[in-house]
């Protein structure tokens, strides 16, 4: 790599024309080599990414464990939830001092090394070494009463501050791998155009379900029907494989060196409001005296190239605006992250049929493998396939033609209807489910090597609540067993924060599109100023 442009900016030494507009990969000219490894890294990365989830509630409810549903579900949550909300450390981390490249690497060692984790602990010598003997816990009959509630003495986490402690450094990994990947492909192309950067992203949101698609349709099939030793080995090779595409390709990646963090400016704007009792505290021309060099970094160090106090400031105004809208979200993230979790476990108590007979016994142990439970995620993954494209080509064009195409707002509202539509099945479903139990329409259900008491309802009926989740995160948990307590009340109380939540995100959404268009006079009105 060649220093080229800014100072401390550094370019391929091939391919440094401007990208003809014509092909597929015209507009890539001189940089297919940088965007194809950046593609494959996020295909290997997000293969990794969804085989270590789609089936951990599974694995930390099996006998490897012997978590309980609460346990399980709570730890998967946990480990989503931080997956997502550490993402601003490795983007500091990368804007401030190590630049994106660097600080993927080094995302990718910790990655790589916590990935590791998980199938050394679905061995027995593994787990024996890290994890001593598991506690021996006495077996506790069913238990009834004329109120029908159940005290029983709930077992212990075994193994769980080393598998903690795991898969918070594997979320750290991930998240900051999330991160900066993504700006990085963007350093790829943006030189090239807004043409270029439109299909670099596209491919980019297609490596992103491939790498989900390999991974749910092979993984999870092998980590429920096989074992978990090969299951979680294969996502671990993925992240190696990832790691060394990325560092090979370095030679033809544009790499650019840590500009400052612009969150630290507006906290210190924010900070510096927060101490002047007028809104006129803080003016541009106040801050024009650090406008003549650049922001220092928290070492002394001089940024290579500093934003504009200006800037700053229009971020900072911008982001107070739009901070209550994307505080409405939270809730609406507290049902994506159910599929993973809540979801995953109603459908183990769900009947789920055997799939690919091997011999004509028809005994049912052994002749046949299960339906992974992890395959209803796909529901989610095709909708996104095919709807956006859809939406893209045919829907939103002919809503323009008409009028009619709402604003970005309404959208995301539409958006956390769906959501909200989805938890309600959900919770309608578990109502169902728990019918079933209480008249003892069960049946034991073998998932891998444990036993379930599944109702006769069959998985299939989980479909429409995969097709209907938005996207959601919460860090929260369930009952242990699920056939004793009443998770559509769960479900439920999700739907009813939702429907507030929905309705708040309305009013102030409507609010903020209001507010816009007085600002926008007001500023051509101060031009001439």
């Amino acid at each position: 790599m060649a220093r080229d442009g800014t100072r401390g900016e550094r370019r391929p030494l091939l391919g440094q024309e401007e990208a003809p507009a014509g092909g597929l990969w015209d507009a890539f000219e001189g940089r297919k080599a940088a965007c194809a490894a950046v593609l494959l890294v996020e295909i290997l990365e997000r293969a990794a990414f969804f085989g270590i989830v789609s089936n951990l509630v599974l694995y930390l409810n099996s006998s490897n464990f012997n978590w309980g549903g609460s346990q399980a579900s709570r730890a998967a949550l946990l480990f989503l939830g931080a997956s997502y909300l550490l993402s601003p450390v490795g983007g500091w981390l990368a804007d401030v001092y190590l630049g994106r490249y660097w600080t993927i690497t080094l995302s990718f060692l910790l990655y790589l090394v916590s990935a590791c984790l998980l199938p050394t602990t679905a061995s027995s010598d593994g787990r024996l070494f890290l994890c001593g003997d598991m506690p021996a816990y006495p077996l506790q009959h069913p238990c009834r009463n004329q109120s029908g509630e159940c005290q029983q003495s709930a077992p212990g986490h075994y193994c769980a501050p080393l598998m903690y402690t795991g898969l918070l450094f594997l979320a750290l990994g991930i998240s900051s791998v999330k991160a900066n990947l993504t700006p990085f492909g963007a350093d790829q192309v943006t030189d090239r155009g807004h043409d270029a950067t439109r299909r670099f992203f596209n491919w980019f949101y297609w490596s992103i379900n491939i790498g989900a698609v390999i991974s749910l349709l092979v993984v999870a099939f092998i980590q429920q029907n096989v074992n978990f030793f090969i299951g979680y080995t294969i996502p671990a090779a993925c992240v190696a494989l990832a790691l060394l595409v990325f560092l090979l390709a370095a030679p033809t990646f544009v790499t650019k060196p840590p500009a400052g963090s612009q969150v630290s400016a507006m906290l210190r704007l924010a900070f510096r409001g927060s101490c002047c009792s007028r809104a006129c505290c803080i003016r541009p021309g106040a801050l024009q005296s650090e406008a003549q060099g650049a922001d220092p970094l928290p070492d002394g160090k001089s940024q290579p190239r500093a934003h504009s106090p200006e800037e700053d400031l229009a971020n900072f105004q911008v982001m107070a605006k739009i901070l209550p809208v994307l505080l409405t979200f939270i809730p609406y993230w507290m049902v994506y992250f159910q599929m993973q979790s809540t979801y995953y476990l109603q459908g183990l108590h769900l009947f789920i049929p055997n799939i690919f007979q091997h011999n004509s016994t028809g005994n049912g142990v052994g002749s046949s493998y299960t339906f992974p439970d992890a395959w209803l995620l796909l529901a989610n993954v095709v909708v996104l396939l095919v709807l956006v494209p859809l939406k893209d080509r045919v829907i939103d064009p002919f809503l323009v033609r008409r009028k009619l195409l709402p604003s970005a707002l309404k959208r995301m509202a539409l958006g956390m209807f769906f959501g909200l539509a989805s938890i309600i099945v959900a919770g309608a479903l578990e109502t169902k489910r728990l019918q079933y139990v209480k008249n003892n329409q069960t049946i034991p259900q073998r998932i891998g090597e444990d036993v379930y008491s599944a109702a006769t309802l069959p998985i299939w009926w989980q479909i429409p609540q995969y097709l209907l989740i938005g996207i959601s995160e919460i860090f929260a948990s369930i009952p242990g067993n699920i056939n004793n307590c009443h998770m559509d009340y769960y479900f439920f109380l999700l739907a009813g924060i939702q429907t507030v939540t929905f309705m708040l995100f309305f009013w102030i959404s409507g609010h903020y599109e209001r507010q816009k268009q007085p600002n926008c006079h007001a500023c051509v009105g101060r031009e001439g100023d």
